[in-house]
């Protein structure tokens, strides 16, 4: 994960970073998730409250939500707090609300502050044209990858250069206004050329205004939005199954600006929050976007997100078909009880046709689509339930949580979700084994403990069963998936944690056509030691082990050594950090996972197989108050290959090495 601006580059890891990466790195691995998710947007959120601290006596419930490690029973009692004793006076008081343990005051303190809260929603909405320019902040973002390998695509099918090009600006006054551009190439793609006639692949723009007056939030350009549970909208990342309890909370942060260069997942229109009265919330929104799509005999039969658009066959799939999307929510939030209906109509510009074979019999197909959802939340006392119901064209689907306090050092957690194998939800994304809103029956629950000082348990059993085909299953099948980890910090420098993680699924046999499945079994241990003796110097050790097995077959195992330094100079604004990893792996099957700094947003998790090792350095240098500058190098050396890669991508060597360099202009 990478550090991300402060005013001197001296510490050895920021809050930021620490945060993040705890929570992406423990999220379950899903076999058939191939969506890289974006952190930019949080990472950038996050950022902007080290220096712009959040002031809790003014804070709503959406914003206290984007810190990650708060429960949503924490932020229930936090806002409790504020509203029966006043405006707090200082951060001590957090010792005094209900749940917030040292843990969790510790992790916030760099975020917040206390202040006596601003008239500011009428006041701003007065002054903001006057004071925008005045006061406002621009950032400039210049990123540029250079691989120093070459594909076979590059050969005779790729049209464009192998670099890959971005660059962002953005437009703040204080909290409440933004406004940006943003404009991409990805290696492989031409610019100015060939298929691509305006520079650059992708362009993308957003205006987004936040709490001024009655008005909750207006975005208009690219937006994204979640809401409930994520059965009607959702976020395309549910942390889900991690060793995190906070990570089991809803992501319904309602309308967010999008301002990062993902490609597919954004909604392109206007988008508003509106507050009638103290209690009701009205949200409605419109968007209407081009996507790539492959059309034969006037249909789509699929649908592609990668964004990419390299040689002549993927730039005749660019921006053929269009989705339109409008609907609305409404929103009552009453002292305990929270309820909320949400709806909405979609419709492409002409017949969508996916193949409807094997385990995609019921993929969404059609012209229109439409889903309704209804979710709640209750608080009382200890007790934290939450949930939603959804239908669509076709099918329902269901989750519901329960979060109990039993006392300050043990918390519990259940989930129960359905969601049946004929629901259409387009844009769901939530809790459960694979990510997607369909096909899906189980049963969840967790306990976290920190029974002594220095220590934290937790453990997590999931239940599921699938009552159709799957991917590389052919019959109704089921499954279960066990974590544990312990965490020991004796004291501030030094943390560390050792993990378990046991899965079982079914699978069918490779070459039986799917008449013979058998049970799969996966075991994944990981060890890890934190250690920074001083704010400029930290030290990372991780190891993992993984094996898996199945009846019948040869089973296979594999382990990673990984070794991080990050180094800061105490008077001088360069940071180092260094890190190398060793992996050997039997196969795909025995595949293991290391996350590793990208630039200034984003985490880099990569599943590595075979034999090798991959090694990487990261340099941010801050020159004044308006420059910084990030570079990354890395290399990546097989010992049981030639060849990496296969098709297209492939490369005729056993290593590959790449430098990756940021520039970021504040003014």
């Amino acid at each position: 994960m990478n550090s991300l601006l402060i005013s001197l580059c001296c510490t050895a890891q920021t809050p930021t970073e620490d945060i993040l990466s705890e929570i992406i790195e423990s999220r379950t691995p899903v076999d058939d998730d191939v969506d890289e998710y974006d952190w930019e947007e949080e990472s950038e959120a996050l950022s902007l409250h080290l220096k712009e601290p959040l002031n809790l006596n003014a804070a709503t419930r959406e914003e206290l939500q984007l810190f990650p490690f708060l429960t949503d029973l924490q932020i229930e009692h936090l806002l409790a707090y504020i509203y029966l004793h006043g405006p707090m006076q200082t951060l001590y008081e957090l010792q005094l609300v209900e749940d917030w343990d040292r843990r969790t005051i510790d992790r916030i303190r760099p975020f917040v502050c206390v202040k006596p809260a601003e008239n500011s929603s009428a006041t701003l909405w007065k002054t903001m044209l006057k004071n925008a320019l005045k006061y406002g902040k621009n950032e400039c973002i210049i990123r540029t990858d250079i691989p120093f390998y070459k594909r076979k695509g590059y050969e005779q099918v790729y049209t464009g250069s192998a670099v890959y090009n971005a660059v962002r600006h953005g437009f703040r006054y204080r909290q409440n206004l933004y406004a940006g551009i943003v404009a991409e190439k990805d290696a492989g793609e031409p610019f100015a050329s060939h298929h691509n006639r305006t520079g650059y692949d992708h362009y993308g723009f957003h205006l987004f205004l936040r709490n001024f007056g009655k008005w909750k939030a207006i975005a208009l350009g690219d937006y994204r939005m979640s809401f409930g549970q994520g059965l009607v909208v959702g976020d395309r990342f549910s942390p889900g199954k991690t060793v995190y309890a906070t990570s089991q909370n809803s992501q319904a942060y309602g309308i967010r600006k999008h301002s990062s260069t993902d490609e597919y997942h954004y909604f392109r229109g206007a988008a508003a929050t509106f507050l009638p009265a103290p209690q009701w919330e009205v949200s409605a929104f419109y968007s209407y976007r081009l996507t790539d799509g492959d059309i034969k005999d006037g249909k789509i039969v699929s649908i592609r997100r990668t964004g990419l658009h390299r040689s002549a066959a993927e730039a005749e799939d660019r921006r053929t078909c269009a989705l339109q999307v409008m609907g609305g929510r409404l929103n009552f939030r009453g002292e305990r009880l929270q309820i909320a209906a949400t709806g909405l109509y979609g419709a492409f510009d002409r017949e969508y046709n996916p193949r409807l074979t094997g385990y995609a019999r019921h993929r969404q197909h059609g012209r229109e689509f439409r889903n309704a959802g209804l979710d709640y939340s209750y608080r009382r006392r200890k007790v934290f339930l939450q949930g939603e119901t959804a239908i669509g064209t076709r099918g329902w689907a269901t989750l519901n949580r329960m979060d109990y306090s039993v006392s300050e050092i043990v918390r519990l957690l259940f989930a129960h979700r359905f969601y049946s194998y004929d629901y259409w939800g387009w844009f769901a994304r939530s809790f459960g084994e694979n990510g997607r809103v369909q096909n899906e029956n189980g049963g969840y629950a967790g306990i976290e403990a920190t029974p002594f000082r220095g220590w934290r348990f937790f453990a997590s059993v999931d239940v599921f069963r699938f009552p159709y085909k799957q991917y590389r299953i052919s019959r109704p099948s089921d499954g279960m998936e066990v974590l544990f980890q312990a965490d020991f910090s004796p004291f501030k420098q030094l943390s560390m944690y050792a993990r378990y993680g046991y899965e079982r699924k079914d699978r069918d046999r490779a070459g039986s056509q799917g008449d013979i499945t058998l049970p799969t079994f996966r075991h994944r241990c990981r060890y890890r030691l934190n250690y920074a003796p001083s704010p400029h110097f930290s030290l990372r050790t991780t190891a993992d082990f993984a094996h898996f097995h199945s009846h019948g077959q040869t089973a296979s195992s594999g382990y990673q050594a990984t070794q991080r330094i990050a180094f800061g100079f105490p008077h001088f604004p360069l940071r180092f950090e260094l890190q190398g990893t060793y992996f050997h792996t039997a196969d795909y099957d025995s595949r293991i996972y290391v996350a590793e700094r990208g630039l200034r947003y984003g985490l880099y998790t990569p599943a590595w197989h075979g034999r090798g090792f991959r090694g990487t350095a990261h340099l941010r240098g801050d020159f004044g108050r308006h420059w910084t500058a990030f570079v990354k190098f890395g290399q990546t050396v097989y010992a049981d290959r030639k060849e990496i890669g296969s098709g297209n991508d492939l490369i005729r060597s056993n290593k590959k090495a790449d430098v990756q360099i940021e520039v970021i202009v504040k003014l």
